[in-house]
């Protein structure tokens, strides 16, 4: 309950005022019946008067405004409660999901994070709002309405003490049994999520692979396996509706039968039952009984909302392993950008035998320029990621200009490091707007300048709107070396201490690939630069390169050296030069 009150706690008289407008309402539906009583009873036996019957139509029409005013406002008050309330708790799990490292986004799937920041949020928000209506209302109901039927008639209040019980046991045994069908429904939605998130964002590839029967096939049938998953949760409740009416009319017959003989039986003797009561205490029977089936249908989304609060706890109680908390110097900033690595190991699964990354020994002087090159999956991408603490080591360390990576604040050690991955991201909105991500106070003479660095201008320029131009999400309407121009100069953008390309410009042809180089040299002549390629060209005017093979360096030098003497290196150009250009 700390976790949730955090949420309410602001909002907490809207959380109070709700359940008490709503507690003024069923004061009024409890006090209906008596007054009618009255009327009918005064009719019936001839003692009604004109001043009686307005005194009593004034007191129900008090009786009924008071209803209103009561319901609404418990309405009112526990929408703006519920919604606040999931309002404030979606921004903290997406703040959460920020804070995460990669290991803790690999424990999650996409489609999971989605449903738990969209569906299971919604679910608690519904529970929330059907809560301050029904917390104390129905409750409330149900006691008032006793009270006033055992007061009106204990005798034949004893038909309650049958049917009560067996009600109960019912609508437990449903309960118990929604709790199970519930969590595995919002697991279902996550599958879901994650094949329709994969195939929206693949479109291209499975267009161009012509799998769309395929993925019709799979959406089927995890489609299907909500659907199973959902009906029997459905069931579940819908079985809730029959044998709550089967309870009541039970329970209906027999106060009729029984309260109609006493009503024969005892007509005009003192303490007799009249008709009037007869049928307030019907109305009190029948309250009581939806009541319990309010309290019941509570209970029942109870057991949704909990899987889903489950499920939203799980993510804002992760245990983010990349934090500030250890930094010794955290308002340290990266000045030079040497880097240093010493006897690093690194493993994706903490227990499996053999490390992606084995006992790097590495040093990278401020300013200079280095290739990485070697064979798909020796762990190029693996050893770049530990710089900017995407993961952290788990043997040894890191050392940017003497001091260890995990000393430094992460938004420090982050801003003096840019990147230019694998797969290029761009974001939907202008060409401008993706640009400033690498310095939001840029103006348009520096933002120019940073796209005809990455030889961006020209096709910019070319766009109708230039850049204005929109781009959709993940840029899909630009080629790869457009994108991957575009990635460049936002990263030249930001004129980081630190420059990582992994593999940034192998969509581009080796004309383009040489002027960007020029203008690393040129723009960016103090900073340090990684450049991760497959190509020997993009590698080959570096002061120095760097050769990974299986999580291992098996040789560092520039061109020369390394032809003469890494045998790995010489493999590699050997396969990619012809002769003459040896």
């Amino acid at each position: 309950m700390k976790l949730w009150y955090k949420y309410i706690k602001p909002y907490l008289p809207y959380f109070i005022i709700g359940p008490v407008c709503m507690i003024i309402e069923v004061i009024g539906e409890v006090l209906m019946p008596k007054f009618l009583a009255i009327v009918i009873n005064g009719a019936t036996d001839g003692s009604l008067t004109v001043g009686g019957s307005i005194g009593t139509a004034g007191l129900m029409i008090l009786t009924a405004v008071l209803m209103m005013v009561g319901g609404v406002g418990g309405a009112y008050f526990g929408a703006k409660a519920s919604v606040n309330f999931a309002t404030d708790l979606r921004a903290d799990v997406f703040s959460q999901i920020q804070k995460f490292s990669f290991s803790n986004i690999d424990k999650f799937s996409t489609g999971s994070l989605v449903t738990r920041l969209t569906n299971d949020i919604t679910q608690l928000q519904n529970f929330c709002n059907m809560l301050l209506r029904m917390f104390l209302r129905s409750p409330g109901m149900l006691i008032g309405a006793i009270i006033m039927a055992v007061t009106m008639r204990p005798d034949l209040s004893l038909v309650l003490l049958v049917t009560l019980p067996l009600m109960l046991v019912a609508i437990l045994i449903i309960v118990f049994r929604g709790f199970p069908l519930f969590a595995k429904m919002q697991t279902k939605i996550d599958g879901l999520n994650n094949t329709v998130q994969e195939n929206l964002t693949n479109v291209r590839v499975v267009k161009s692979f012509v799998r769309e029967g395929y993925e019709k096939e799979k959406f089927s049938a995890v489609n299907s396996n909500l659907k199973d998953a959902g009906m029997s949760a459905m069931k579940n409740m819908i079985f809730m509706g029959p044998v709550m009416t089967v309870f009541m009319n039970i329970t209906t017959i027999a106060v009729l039968w029984f309260g109609a003989n006493i009503v024969l039986g005892e007509a005009g003797t003192v303490g007799g039952m009249e008709i009037g009561d007869l049928s307030a205490f019907i109305t009190y029977v029948t309250q009581i009984l939806s009541s319990l089936m309010m309290v019941t249908m509570m209970l029942m989304n109870s057991s949704r909302a909990l899987a889903s609060a489950k499920r939203v706890r799980e993510v804002l109680e992760e245990n983010i392993d990349i934090n500030d908390s250890g930094a010794m110097y955290p308002e340290k900033q990266v000045e030079k950008g040497e880097i240093e690595f010493k006897n690093v190991s690194f493993r994706y699964y903490k227990h499996s035998e053999d490390p992606v990354l084995s006992s790097i020994n590495l040093k990278i002087s401020a300013g200079s320029t280095v290739g990485i090159i070697g064979s798909t999956g020796c762990g190029k991408t693996t050893l770049v990621s530990l710089i900017p603490r995407l993961y952290d080591a788990d043997e040894g360390q890191i050392l940017i200009d003497g001091i260890n990576v995990k000393d430094y604040s992460l938004y420090n050690l982050r801003e003096g490091v840019g990147m230019v991955l694998q797969k290029n991201v761009l974001f939907s909105g202008s060409i401008e707007e993706n640009l400033l991500w690498g310095d939001e106070n840029a103006t348009e003479e520096d933002i120019v300048k940073a796209a005809k660095y990455a030889q961006a201008h020209g096709f910019i320029e070319s766009f109708k709107d230039g850049y204005g131009t929109l781009l959709e999400q993940g840029g899909v309407n630009v080629s790869g070396g457009q994108k991957q121009r575009l990635c460049i100069a936002r990263a030249l953008l930001k004129k980081p201490k630190i420059l990582i390309l992994d593999d940034s410009t192998s969509a581009v042809d080796t004309a383009t690939e040489k002027m960007i180089r020029k203008a690393f040299r040129e723009e960016l002549d103090g900073s340090t630069k990684i450049i991760i390629a497959q190509r020997i060209s993009s590698v080959k005017e570096c002061d120095s390169i760097i050769v990974m093979n299986e999580g291992e360096i098996t040789g560092v030098g520039n061109h020369d050296e390394l032809l003469k003497n890494c045998t790995e290196y010489s493999e590699i150009y050997y396969s990619q030069m012809d002769k003459k250009e040896e």
